[in-house]
């Protein structure tokens, strides 16, 4: 019932959903109070409404958003509350006493020195924006200024708002002791502190304390550009829940050879990036992005098909590389958009004849096999951590933005997989890892997922309570305590080191302060590597865990686990890394041979049917290798799908883009030598002959030292072996 209601009032947490119910009740109750008049009752309900307001605002809640929307929002809270204060003290027989006269006016000044204070948090805000954010970008010539004081200006609204709450408990105490003095000092000490905000906010409109205009930034930025010259972009448009997608290609980036830039399109992803050395530009705007001095640039890569992506696909100096955000059977893996990229490069040979099958106007010259770089910290079944009770990760993909059956098998299966394995005949770990985007857009999603977390903490309840389990908590139990303490002390190592600038500062302070210091990301980083570590040591090996948020990260739960359940999504393509054995559901009951054909990645998977009745071959798989018949299979489709061993995923990505940047040297310098045989009067420019890899390879190494010759990827000895083209 609970759940239920926390679904339909879209709430984040029991706490909030008392929330908003004593926010719903507190104002019929002030009313009620004022009506009959009872100034204790009124006194109770209104600190309640206070209470409940805060906590819902403190923490973001949706519901907030909603009472905006049907015009109930903070500023009409607040009025109803003043004008049910002054019923009261008409109801109290106060309606012809100078305090009553001096409350509603004190009321009415209060929301008139609102206006200015409005006005000046909002053209601060606005004054302290700029086109573009940076991080690990030289912009000290831009001489920005510090941001204001979060005091003042993050949620100055509410903020000027609660300072009524000194005019409230004034007037109440004069009510209530028959001496007006203290509704006086009340309504004094409420104006009084309006004023006082608002010339804290005048200083900060000075000239001094502006960023310089957009001119002068983007200026800063073409300088910077110039002076760094970029030659791979990393580029990516999305939600900040889509910056997984970004992040998964940052350490690749930082191992590639040339100068990277990430460039991102949505000032959410900036919050959401995950921490790195490699320098990152932000641009909102079409228009400045377009007019960037991105010359240099020789290679784009895309993380992702949007629509965004035209702003820089439309340079035509640069080549285009579609490399995406993971390598699955689904149909955006062979997206006809994809036709727009110079290249498509795919992970192994699957991803090449995925496109051939498709037909969708992708060439097969124009694929590339590059492996994936990202798996390097995925560790094979030999290093699984050997626990006496195996572990089995859940982790489907989102419901799609189709009623495609197949997209994910939360709906109709996944319950049925999580009650087997909870109720396994020999004992197994759950580890439950949703994906991010579960129940964005199907509401059925998120009941679901709703459901199978409440059915894994009830079993860990169970658990906990039987003999056995009971005995290995006693036992654990100052171990998990201690290493719950180790996250903690990590967590504040983290947050220091990670923290760009002082406290408080906003977007445009920490695009001037947040310059990279390797020594502290590599410190970060090997504290990251701890957090992980203990983090999995808070708890017993046995215990069922539900995992959600950015951290630990899916890779993180594939090392802690002996098989997988998943669907039909780069996950299980990426599981196969590890050679653990993995199941996969037929939620659009396709049958065993069809699901198969259609999905290369489930021909060495347990099929699942949506009962989920399969599930002991994967248990057993998992329990004995001698029963692992996939075992040969699953060798066999890790090369199909994700390319050889050696050379290495990264030589082999590093290869890919050495070749395509000689390739775009060489496309300018014969544009330019064209333009300029043109410019001389009666000369025909030369026809430029057939494209040939080695000319355009010797073109481009006489054209620029700087541009390293592309190193040849070696020839494949079998199926799925990368060839640079």
């Amino acid at each position: 019932m609970i759940s239920t209601a926390i679904r339909l009032a879209r709430v984040g947490s029991r706490a909030e959903l008392a929330a908003a119910a004593l926010l719903g009740l507190g104002y019929p109750c002030v009313m009620l109070a004022a009506l009959i008049p009872n100034l204790w009752f009124f006194a109770a309900a209104c600190a309640v409404t206070y209470g409940a307001d805060r906590y819902l605002h403190q923490r973001n809640s949706y519901l907030i958003n909603r009472l905006n929307k049907v015009r109930a929002g903070l500023s009409i809270r607040f009025l109803v509350r003043q004008l049910l204060l002054v019923l009261l003290l008409a109801r109290m027989g106060l309606a012809e006493q100078p305090l009553f006269y001096a409350a509603v006016a004190g009321f009415l000044l209060f929301y008139g020195i609102q206006a200015p204070q409005g006005a000046l948090a909002t053209l601060i805000r606005l004054r302290r924006g700029m086109p573009v954010v940076a991080r690990n970008v030289d912009l000290h010539a831009l001489r920005i200024p510090d941001a204001p004081p979060n005091y003042l200006v993050n949620r100055s609204a509410e903020k000027m708002l609660h300072l009524d709450v000194f005019a409230m408990a004034g007037l109440l105490a004069a009510a209530e002791t028959g001496t007006d003095a203290y509704g006086y000092a009340g309504l004094g000490v409420t104006l009084v502190l309006g004023m006082i905000y608002i010339l804290l906010l005048v200083p900060y409109l000075r000239r001094s304390r502006r960023v310089p205009k957009p001119p002068a930034v983007l200026g800063a930025v073409d300088n910077w550009l110039r002076e760094y010259q970029p030659s791979v972009v990393l580029y990516f448009s999305g939600s900040k829940e889509s910056a997984y997608q970004v992040n998964m290609w940052l350490e690749t980036l930082e191992q590639s050879e040339g100068r990277p830039l990430v460039l991102l399109r949505e000032r959410a992803i900036m919050t959401q990036l995950a921490p790195t050395w490699l320098p990152v530009l932000c641009v909102p705007g079409g228009t400045h992005l377009m007019n960037l001095d991105l010359s240099s640039v020789q290679v784009a890569l895309y993380a992702a098909n949007v629509g965004k992506n035209i702003h820089l696909l439309r340079v035509p100096t640069m080549k285009h590389v579609f490399i995406g955000h993971g390598d699955s059977d689904k149909i955006a893996s062979v997206n006809p958009f994809s036709k727009v990229y110079d290249e498509v490069w795919t992970a192994g040979r699957a991803g090449r004849d995925r496109y051939a099958l498709a037909d969708v106007g992708v060439r097969d010259d124009d694929i590339v096999e590059v492996g994936r770089p990202q798996l390097a910290p995925i560790r094979t079944s030999a290093d699984a951590p050997g626990h006496p009770v195996p572990t089995i990760l859940y982790a489907p993909t989102w419901e799609g933005w189709d009623d495609n059956p197949g997209n994910t098998s939360l709906l109709l299966a996944g319950e049925n997989i999580v009650k087997r394995l909870l109720k396994a005949e020999k004992p197994v770990r759950v580890i439950y890892k949703p994906h991010p985007f579960t129940g964005i857009r199907d509401k059925k999603a998120k009941a679901v997922h709703d459901r199978i977390t409440a059915l894994v903490n009830a079993a860990n309840a169970a658990r906990a309570a039987e003999p056995r389990w009971a005995k290995e908590s006693a036992d654990a139990q100052a171990g998990q305590a201690a290493a719950r303490a180790e996250l903690t002390r990590i967590e504040e190592r983290l947050a220091a080191l990670t923290a760009p600038g002082r406290a408080g500062g906003d977007e445009s302070e920490e695009s001037r302060v947040s310059l990279a210091d390797h020594d502290r990301l590599d410190r970060a980083k090997a504290l990251r590597a701890e957090w992980n570590d203990a983090y999995w040591r808070t708890f017993g090996w046995w215990e069922h865990k539900v995992v959600s948020g950015a951290e630990p990260k899916l890779y993180d739960c594939f090392n802690q686990s002996d098989g997988m359940v998943s669907d039909i999504s780069s996950v299980v393509s990426d599981f196969i890394a590890s050679g653990k054995p993995y199941a996969v559901t037929d939620s659009a009951q396709l049958g065993v041979e069809e699901f198969k054909r259609q999905n290369t990645a489930v021909r060495a998977a347990v099929v699942l049917s949506n009962s989920a009745a399969e599930l002991d071959e994967l248990l057993e798989a998992v329990a004995d290798p001698a029963a692992d018949r996939l075992a040969s299979a699953r060798r066999e489709l890790k090369t199909y799908l994700l390319g050889p061993d050696e050379p290495t995923s990264i030589e082999q990505f590093n290869a890919a883009v050495a070749a395509l940047g000689a390739k775009a040297v060489a496309r300018n310098v014969g544009v330019a030598q064209r333009l300029g045989a043109q410019e001389q009067p009666g000369t025909e420019p030369e026809r430029e002959p057939a494209a040939d890899p080695e000319a355009e390879s010797e073109a481009a190494a006489a054209a620029s030292a700087e541009t390293a010759e592309p190193t040849a990827v070696p020839e494949p000895d079998g199926a799925g072996a990368p060839v640079a083209r």
